[in-house]
């Protein structure tokens, strides 16, 4: 078994796998060096937690924090994002030539129609067992009446 050990491709993953982690750099994408506090503004969490979520990305590279003052700006960096799309795409053409045959065989042989032709109302015949039970009905008599004898 070959083992891969990228400790820089594991931080990133670590830290994208939390979705406000994620929320946070969407957030950087749109504007990039937002302070801390803009950064927590729309989460229901409190500055701690939004703190400790900056720390995890800044510590997988995502994201660099600059003090100006008493003021934290947060910035993105591309390095670890530009490896993990590196390896994402080595996998990608896997599945992807994957999913092409898988694709080709499937249109290629189509399932057939999981629905049966149901057979017309004058060919349909009483199983025995219904004969039987419309017999015995014929020979029944309406509730209440008894026969005489």
């Amino acid at each position: 078994m070959v083992k891969y050990r990228d400790e820089t491709l594991d931080r990133t993953f670590a830290a994208l796998s939390d979705p406000t982690r994620r929320a946070l750099l969407a957030r950087l994408v749109e504007e990039d060096g937002l302070s801390v506090s803009e950064l927590a503004a729309p989460f229901s969490i409190s500055l701690p937690a939004i703190m400790k979520h900056l720390e995890v990305l800044s510590d997988a590279g995502l994201i660099v924090r600059e003090k100006t003052g008493r003021t934290v700006a947060c910035r993105l960096t591309a390095q670890p994002m530009e490896q993990a799309m590196n390896w994402l795409n080595r996998y990608a053409r896997f599945w992807s030539d994957n999913f092409d045959r898988l694709a080709a065989f499937v249109e290629e042989d189509p399932w057939p129609s999981t629905k049966q032709p149901q057979p017309a109302a004058a060919n349909v015949q009483a199983s025995p067992s219904r004969a039987g039970s419309a017999r015995s009905r014929k020979g029944s008599t309406p509730r209440g009446r008894r026969p005489s004898s």
